[in-house]
Parts: C-alpha cells; sequence; structure tokens
C-alpha cells in the first residue's frame, strides 16, 4: 500500500469514526426530545423490600403530581396526596406535629439536570436541591419506558423498597 492509499485509508477511518460519534449523539438527542415537555404524575405503586406491593403508599390512590423536563437538560418534580392537611392555623410555620407529618409522608419535590441513555432506557436524575435532602448533589439512573404520551420508571422508594411512577404527557 502507497503513502497516497494509506491516507486515503486514514481519513475514510476518520470520517466512519466521527460520523459513528454523531450518530450516536443523534440517537441520545432523539431520546432526550422525546421526554422533554410536562408530565402529570398517574400513580405510584411501591413494592416493599418483602415483596408487599402497595398503591399510593406516600401520594394516595389519586396522586397529584408533575415533573417537567427542559430541551435545556433541567428537570423540575413535585409529588403529593392530594389529601394533604390544611393547616389550622392558616400559616405553614405554625403547624401542628401532626400536620407536619402527613405534610412530609405525602409530599416530595427535587430538581436539577437530567439525561437519557441513547436507547431511551435509562433517566439519569442529578439531584441538585429538593425536600429529601439526602439525594441532594447524588445521581440516581432510573429504568425507563417512554411508550407515546405515557412515561414509567422505578426509582428506590425514600418510604424503602422501589417505586413504579406512571406519568402522562400533558398536551
Amino acid at each position: 500500500m502507497n503513502a497516497t492509499h494509506r491516507v486515503a485509508l486514514a481519513g475514510a477511518v476518520t470520517l466512519a469514526v466521527f460520523a459513528g460519534q454523531a450518530l450516536a449523539q443523534q440517537k441520545a438527542g432523539a431520546a432526550k426530545q422525546q421526554i422533554v415537555g410536562v408530565w402529570a404524575l398517574v400513580s405510584s405503586i411501591n413494592t416493599a423490600k418483602d415483596g408487599k406491593v402497595t398503591n399510593g403508599i406516600s401520594f394516595g390512590p389519586n396522586p397529584a403530581g408533575r415533573i417537567v423536563f427542559t430541551s435545556g437538560g433541567q428537570y423540575v418534580s413535585v409529588n403529593t396526596n392530594p389529601n394533604l392537611p390544611r393547616f389550622k392555623s392558616g400559616n405553614r410555620m405554625q403547624g401542628t406535629a401532626e400536620e407536619y407529618k402527613a405534610v412530609v409522608h405525602g409530599s416530595i419535590a427535587s430538581f436539577g439536570t437530567y439525561s437519557v441513555s441513547p436507547d431511551g432506557k435509562v433517566l439519569a436524575l442529578k439531584q441538585e436541591g429538593g425536600t429529601w435532602a439526602l439525594r441532594n448533589g447524588t445521581e440516581e439512573k432510573r429504568p425507563l419506558t417512554l411508550s407515546g404520551d405515557e412515561m414509567r420508571y422505578t426509582t428506590a422508594a425514600t418510604v424503602g423498597g422501589t417505586s413504579e411512577l406512571l406519568y402522562k404527557r400533558i398536551k
């Protein structure tokens, strides 16, 4: 093989490598674009370490929640039990022990950055802040399923075991 052929071969290999990288980035971008938008929480199913399955352990059988994913890689999530107490004092800084306990047990919120694996099967959330401070500064990878206007992922449950959350896209 002469020098011209070696240069041409090296150029072809380099082009193939860059094309492969560009295709991988394109696939990752497509998977990420599928998740961009506002999603409403439909259900939260907890599976305890002993295998016991409970619907709505934290947020009740008809949860209220939203998760928002921006095209710039930011997310914010707020999930609540719609039956949280209305503080008798009318002041969130002057609740009773029972009112505070109900709010902590029935709600969770976080914000930070996110990414989606190129195959669209893993959602990685890097929590910058939230009501469960133990997760601040951590990245959690969650198995993800996207099907039309439904999104489902599994996470380690703050109440123990795992939780599978189902969201529907808000249009």
